[in-house]
């Protein structure tokens, strides 16, 4: 009888197959050992397998078939984010033809696309295509020949993710490489059981992420065996987290991943610091912490944590940032151009996004270096409900009392001392759901998750100094802190889903300079909607609204203004009435946004409005802000985008408050964003994106304002007013290269901007000028010219290689332009009789630069894997070669000289962090 052709087919695994297959793991007791693993942190997660949709039959080999040959085809599998073959390779070649017609059959298979954290995300299986002749079945036996029933032995356990305990979902686990051998799933927990024939079993673990397991069991008929599996990650505690784009509703999104920023070099471990190496991004001054974005000026980008407001996002001297590097999920920076649903910024937006709790068991890790000591913890605490916890303190304030010289009045320097902490509880994911559609289905067609946290910071700068009389610390009076607490309800059914973003706050400052004190508190209340229907797979909208009232009160002590309650005399500095206010004052902002997405074509279309509304004291302003957002998807690796669109901020409450300390007259700050830029994918790792822009800045408040008359006669000059004008242009360029593989030791980015910021104010000069210039090359008296922070040229290069066995180096190369500056121009004393003070005599505005700023950055990291742990060494040098980089000038009381005050030299850091 002729045999029967069948050609059969199975999904060995669904794994990211980032490199090349290796034993990776120590086995269990008895078992022959396996390759060591380099060192793991913690993985991204497959949160949707691919699943087979469409399967294509493939043709048996005529010349096989002929002799009766049979094969098994191992295949590597590439399936893009939407579910398509991209690539085909095989593993193992079977020759008879047996390679070609696997590959041909399976390029026209479809899948459903996998998840990365949520994620559409092209991912590499490993697919096993059988090649088997069938012979014809044979009859059923009768009662007398019925076979006993087969002898079973079960192997029960869970699969930990070696060095950090992290269970590991969705594995296959098998008994052999035999096409026929039973297999077993581990779900969310990590846990799998699986039914086998007694004997030695030859276990072979597959999971996404994670190097081939094998070790031997031997298992007892009608015996259950329990085990544990620590499977080694497969790009050790070194890998980069690649993460597909989610959609854009911007020109310019750039989006990192905690993994990603913590091992750039120069930032000392804090992803946020990696901001400041991104295209349209200039050098702040050293130890400001100021983000200076497009040409904006210092506060005038905003910086936000999980969609609530913050007032800072480092702390002071140049600190770390606010928030534990551990809780950070990613960052989203936007340059400009950015969505309706974001306001009060007429410069960037930054948003920093926080992860919610482990939900398989206790994480957890603790760094301590040269500057601070921090710790996170993360825990489920029951079904659906996960909590997640970070805390910092500083102690160089306390540290560096020890090492000073004891000489008596040597030495005095201002150190920062500060704290932070982050808590966040989640609720209403259940676990065991694997798909949002799944989610929804068990919650009869609607989900509703969502989450508490508080986070708060505190800064305050301290004066120490040394020696036998004065060996003590003596605090500074300049304290800032802040606290949040904040809700998130997320509810989705269909195709409608609603996020609900309540929260409360609490700022405080202090400060003393001289005769002036002010201590000042503010108390903060907002919400925040945002309702999104898909009424089509080509349109959908998106409205809400975005509301915040705050309280502002001050206890100030100022000396009384010049010429506002007393005249100034000569021969002397003047010194009038302190005067000791209480002042209090309200404001309200809100806001309600839309905007429409529609795909037409290759075209994507996203027009929005922004209707802004504020209420401080007796001032009423609005603002409206329409924006447009428009990509092209050229062809599948090229896309052409721009926007254009109106932005507004409102004036801080305080600047409110009734003369002599405020303006109530003040009105919203605007600004008019452009830009057109292309995005190319190069490579499957190589991305280039190039974007150009324009803005322009018109009534922005400035300080001093205008000139008032008195109505008895003189004038006055109000504290500010809205008279600040400037504009910005530029090219952005930023080269991104990922790593494709664990194989792929390389990863970096290079990213250049040029710009020109010109920054000024409406009118004549204000007396005394303002800080702004003037007497340019038309010799007349109007106050515009460059920025204080224009920065012609940045270029940043940020380079990382994977040295193997737990090392990886990386460098970070920086040059800016230097700001400019208005040059000393002495040839004779100017003394002013009236003030009893030397005034100097200056050459054009902006008519010189500092010297140009360069920089290198070294970093150094080691881990060390254990089995349920991971210790890492670090050393992070800063400006390695020492350069001397100029960040302020000063002049002589005669304003004869100037003087350079350098930055940071070399700065070694050394820290070590310990996770689990």
């Amino acid at each position: 009888m002729s045999p029967n052709l069948n050609a059969r087919c199975a999904l060995a695994a669904a794994s990211l197959l980032l490199g090349s297959v290796a034993l990776a793991q120590a086995p269990q007791d008895g078992a022959p050992p396996a390759e060591a693993a380099p060192s793991a942190q913690a993985q991204p997660v497959i949160t949707k397998p691919p699943e087979l949709l469409q399967q294509v039959e493939a043709a048996y080999p005529p010349e096989a078939l002929a002799e009766g040959v049979t094969a098994s085809v191992r295949l590597i599998i590439t399936i893009g984010a939407d579910g398509a073959v991209t690539d085909v390779l095989p593993t193992e070649p079977a020759g008879h033809g047996f390679d070609e017609a696997a590959i041909a059959a399976v390029r026209q298979f479809r899948f459903s696309p996998a998840e990365v954290d949520g994620v559409p995300a092209p991912v590499q299986v490993e697919y096993v295509y059988h090649f088997t002749l069938n012979a014809p079945q044979p009859e059923a036996p009768g009662p007398e020949q019925q076979a006993p029933a087969a002898r079973k032995a079960t192997l029960k356990g869970q699969l930990i993710s070696r060095g950090s305990r992290s269970r590991v979902a969705g594995a296959t686990v098998r008994c052999g490489d035999d096409p026929e051998a039973p297999e077993a799933l581990s779900d969310e927990e990590g846990r799998f059981s699986l039914e086998v024939p007694p004997g030695e079993c030859a276990v072979r673990v597959v999971a996404s992420g994670y190097q081939l397991y094998q070790t031997k069991e031997l298992l007892q008929e009608d015996e259950t065996t329990e085990v544990n599996f620590y499977l080694a990650p497969k790009g050790g505690a070194l890998e980069t987290v690649v993460r597909s784009e989610r959609p854009k509703k911007e020109v310019v999104r750039r989006t990192i991943t905690r993994q990603e920023a913590q091992r750039t070099p120069g930032t000392f471990g804090d992803p946020i610091r990696v901001i400041q190496t991104l295209p349209g991004v200039a050098r702040a001054p050293f130890i400001s912490g100021q983000l200076i974005v497009r040409g904006s000026n210092p506060g005038q980008t905003a910086t936000m944590m999980d969609g609530v407001g913050i007032p800072l996002l480092f702390h002071l001297l140049g600190g770390p940032s606010v928030v534990n590097a551990e809780f950070i999920d990613q960052l989203d920076f936007f340059p400009g151009g950015y969505a309706s649903q974001y306001g009060r910024a007429v410069g960037g937006i930054v948003e920093v996004g926080t992860r919610k709790g482990a939900a398989d068991t206790l994480h957890g890790s603790v760094k301590v270096d040269l500057l601070d000591a921090g710790f996170f913890l993360e825990a489920p605490v029951t079904d659906g409900v996960s909590v997640a916890a970070a805390a910092r303190r500083s102690y160089i304030d306390t540290l560096l009392p020890a090492v000073l010289p004891k000489d008596e009045g040597s030495t005095l320097s201002v150190v920062p001392k500060y704290w932070d902490y982050q808590l966040r509880v989640d609720f209403g994911a259940k676990r065991g759901a694997n798909t949002e559609e799944e989610a929804r289905a068990r919650a009869g067609g609607a989900r509703s998750t969502g989450y508490v946290m508080a986070f708060g910071s505190d800064d305050q700068l301290r004066l120490v100094s040394s020696g036998p009389e004065t060996e003590r610390d003596l605090t500074v009076d300049t304290h800032t802190l802040f606290h949040r607490i904040k809700g998130d309800w997320t509810y989705s059914k269909g195709n409608l889903t609603s996020v609900f973003t309540p929260y409360v706050g609490y700022d405080g400052t202090s400060f003393k300079f001289g005769s002036a004190k002010q201590d000042g508190s503010s108390y903060t209340v907002g919400a925040r909607e945002v309702l999104g229907l898909e009424l089509s797979p080509t349109f959908s909208v998106r409205t809400g609204l975005d509301l915040v009232f705050e309280h502002q009160t001050f206890d100030v002590e100022f000396p009384a203004p010049e010429n506002f309650e007393y005249v100034a005399f000569p021969g002397a500095e003047s010194v009038g009435e302190l005067l000791v206010e209480h002042i209090g004052l309200g404001s309200f902002d809100g806001a309600l946004f839309v905007e429409a997405e529609l795909k037409a074509g290759k075209f994507v279309f996203t027009p929005g409005l922004r209707a802004n509304y504020q209420r401080a004291g007796d001032a009423r302003n609005v603002a409206l802000d329409p924006r447009l957002w428009v990509a092209f998807n050229a062809t599948e690796r090229t896309q052409l985008k721009g926007s254009l669109g109106l932005y507004s901020q409102p004036g801080e409450t305080f600047r409110f408050i009734p003369l002599p300390y405020g303006n109530p007259e003040l009105s919203y700050q605007r600004a008019f964003q452009s830009s057109l830029g292309v995005e190319h994918r190069l490579t499957d790792v190589f991305n280039v994106d190039v974007t150009g822009f324009f803005n322009r800045r018109f009534s922005n408040i400035v300080a001093p304002g205008q000139l008032l008359p008195l109505p008895g006669g003189g004038v006055f000059q109000v504290p500010y007013s809205n008279d600040g004008i400037g504009r910005a242009l530029g090219l952005e360029v930023m080269v991104k290269k990922q790593r494709a593989s664990a194989t792929d030791k390389w990863s970096g980015w290079l990213s250049y901007t040029f710009s020109q910021s010109l920054d000024g104010r409406a009118g004549p000069l204000p007396e005394g000028r303002g800080g702004f210039g003037g007497f340019g090359p038309t010799g007349d008296d109007t106050a515009y010219g460059l920025s204080p922070f224009d920065q012609t040229h940045i270029l940043t290069l940020v380079s990382n290689y994977v040295l193997g066995n737990g090392w990886e180096l990386g460098g970070r190369f920086r040059y800016t332009t230097g700001r400019p500056t208005t040059p000393l121009n002495h040839t004779y004393d100017l003394y002013q009789v009236d003030r009893n003070r030397f005034s100097g005599v200056y050459g054009p505005y902006a008519s010189a630069r500092m010297s140009g700023f360069h920089q290198l950055d070294v970093r150094v990291d080691k881990s060390w894997q254990f089995q349920s742990w991971t210790l890492g060494l670090y050393l992070d040098v800063q400006n390695i070669y020492n350069a001397e980089n100029t960040e302020f000038t000063f002049n002589d009381y005669r304003q004869r000289r100037e003087y350079e005050v350098p930055g940071i030299p070399i700065l070694p850091v050394v820290g070590v962090k310990g996770s689990f």
